[in-house]
């Protein structure tokens, strides 16, 4: 299944959904990321939101344009990503602080050494924590993308990506 088979399980209500899903995968190479970036983050999300059709399509369109380490990284990426915004989320929204000073002690070693580019990892992080709406984690992700040198433009697209495959998720439950 591709991203344009999974577009005709969308019905009426998805015409948007379907038309902002052709425009960033057929527009890939302006999106202001590369392939790694582009593709690791939409497995990244396609992952962490649980459609297995989607995920299917993603994995589909990724398949010749990247490398096992990003499909991994991706992985990691929504794996981690569900335990911190989880966690962080309630620090940023407890009133009670104390929490806050606590240490988290979760393990998250894997994040020193993701298996690709630390911004490429970042990005599908930023993806994932804005998808589960952790505000913490998305300043986290933000800073450490604008001290790599990756353009707003490209931190857009990892935002597009998650509200248009978050939108096409719903639509294909409501299909």
């Amino acid at each position: 299944m591709t991203i344009a088979d999974y577009k005709q399980l969308l019905g009426d209500h998805g015409k948007d959904t379907k038309l902002n899903l052709s425009s960033l995968f057929t527009n890939v190479d302006t999106s202001g990321l590369t392939n790694d970036q582009f593709y690791g983050t939409a497995l990244s999300l396609a992952y962490s939101i649980g459609d297995a059709e989607l995920t299917a399509a993603v994995e589909a369109e990724a398949s010749d344009k990247v490398a096992d380490n990003v499909v991994n990284a991706a992985k990691l990426a929504a794996t981690l990503m569900a335990m911190n915004n989880v966690y962080y989320r309630f620090l940023h929204l407890s009133t009670d602080k104390q929490f806050s000073k606590l240490p988290a002690g979760l393990r998250m070693n894997a994040m020193a050494n993701p298996g690709v580019e630390k911004a490429d990892f970042e990005l599908y992080s930023l993806a994932v924590s804005a998808l589960n709406g952790c505000g913490l984690c998305i300043d986290s992700h933000v800073k450490t993308l604008l001290q790599h040198d990756v353009s707003a433009q490209a931190v857009q697209t990892s935002i597009k990506l998650a509200a248009v495959l978050n939108a096409a998720a719903t639509a294909r439950k409501l299909s």
